[in-house]
């Protein structure tokens, strides 16, 4: 469970700070016989920065809450 915590939390802080990507794909524009022309292009994915800040206090939930190994 701890492990699940920590990484919940790492991955909460990364969100915060980093608010989004650029996700690139490659699209044939032009395809005659060996003749081929393709573009990039670019899909914009973001979230809010309240959205890392949940996920981080889940992460830290869980690791408060989690049991000792005794």
């Amino acid at each position: 469970m701890k492990n699940i915590g920590i990484a919940l939390l790492a991955i909460g802080l990364i969100m915060t700070v980093f608010t989004g990507f650029n996700l690139v794909t490659r699209k044939k524009v032009v395809d005659i016989g060996e003749l081929q022309i393709s573009a990039d292009e670019k899909t914009p994915i973001y979230w809010s920065p309240i959205v890392g800040g949940v996920v981080a206090a889940a992460g830290l939930l869980i690791l408060v809450t989690s049991k000792k190994k005794v």
